[in-house]
């Protein structure tokens, strides 16, 4: 199974920027919970949502090159892998205007039930929208 790609843009605005002048780390990361949420609100039904949440098990995000004020960058998200309750998900951070990751992310995240809030076993009704044959 393939995973389908989600993407979306945006620019540096002056709140992402730190006393050194480029993006502030913790804004990477931000950005990283960002579109990984998107993306689950976008694939899945509100009904899924309103049972299902995920929990952080880790981060590791490589930073590559720094972003600066005004710049375009696009955020580029997959599910890489699943297995029982935890699913891998990865971000790329690219700069637009020459195509540049400048940011790498894995995140290992945790199903969970949101009424008990104990964790839950993937199944295919919540992986499907994320992949293709």
């Amino acid at each position: 199974m393939t995973p389908i790609l989600f993407q979306y843009e945006i620019e540096v605005q002056p709140e992402h920027i730190d006393d050194l002048k480029h993006v502030n780390n913790v804004t990477y990361l931000q950005w990283v919970q960002d579109v990984g949420e998107k993306h689950w609100n976008l694939k899945t039904s509100e009904e899924l949502r309103e049972k299902y949440g995920w929990v952080v098990l880790n981060h590791f995000i490589e930073y590559k090159s720094p972003a600066f004020l005004n710049e375009k960058l696009i955020l580029k998200t997959w599910i890489q892998s699943h297995e029982g309750v935890k699913s891998e998900r990865r971000v790329e951070v690219i700069r637009k205007k020459d195509n540049k990751i400048i940011a790498q992310a894995k995140t290992l995240w945790c199903l969970i039930e949101k009424q008990s809030h104990r964790p839950a076993r993937i199944t295919p009704e919540i992986t499907e929208p994320f992949f293709e044959d």
